[in-house]
């Protein structure tokens, strides 16, 4: 489930712009490469019409895309289809968590990715267990158990 969480988060990045984007006149569909024109197919009709920060999000993504193998491709394009199949609200709450990740510190970033990266090296049952310990806690605890865990650089759960 973590790995998920991550994909979407991602892919939020991919479909929010973000402020302070400068503006510009975009690029014409055949000043693409002849990758981003493959992988960018199902644009390629309404291209033109795109606004040009939505072109480029898309061309960056488009890279990304390419530089995956095809496992990394195949996980991408299943956490794609389950991230629009998401209910408004509930991407709307992954957003604003993404948002509050983005308003910590760097080194609060970088240990809340670690722990991320410990959480999903964990055996499936223990991930199990300690999302069952997390639902089982009060929101207040959940808050102190965050918040000592950014402190003390222990395992941070609770997606």
């Amino acid at each position: 489930m973590g790995s998920r969480v991550l994909v979407l988060m991602l892919w939020c990045m991919l479909c929010t712009p973000l402020p302070g984007m400068a503006e510009n006149a975009g690029v014409p569909w055949n000043r693409l490469t002849p990758r981003e024109q493959e992988v960018l197919k199902p644009f390629a009709d309404k291209w033109e019409s795109l606004p040009p920060q939505r072109q480029e999000r898309l061309r960056k993504g488009a890279g990304r895309w390419s530089a995956m193998n095809p496992e990394e491709r195949k996980e991408a394009g299943e956490s794609f289809r389950r991230w629009r199949d998401l209910p408004p609200e509930q991407k709307d709450r992954i957003r604003r968590r993404y948002e509050k990740f983005r308003e910590l510190p760097p080194e609060q970033q970088a240990r809340v990715r670690e722990k991320f990266r410990w959480f999903r090296q964990l055996p499936p049952e223990k991930r199990q267990e300690l999302k069952e310990k997390w639902r089982g806690m009060a929101p207040e605890e959940r808050r102190q158990f965050r918040q000592r865990m950014l402190r003390e650089g222990g395992p941070v759960t609770g997606r």
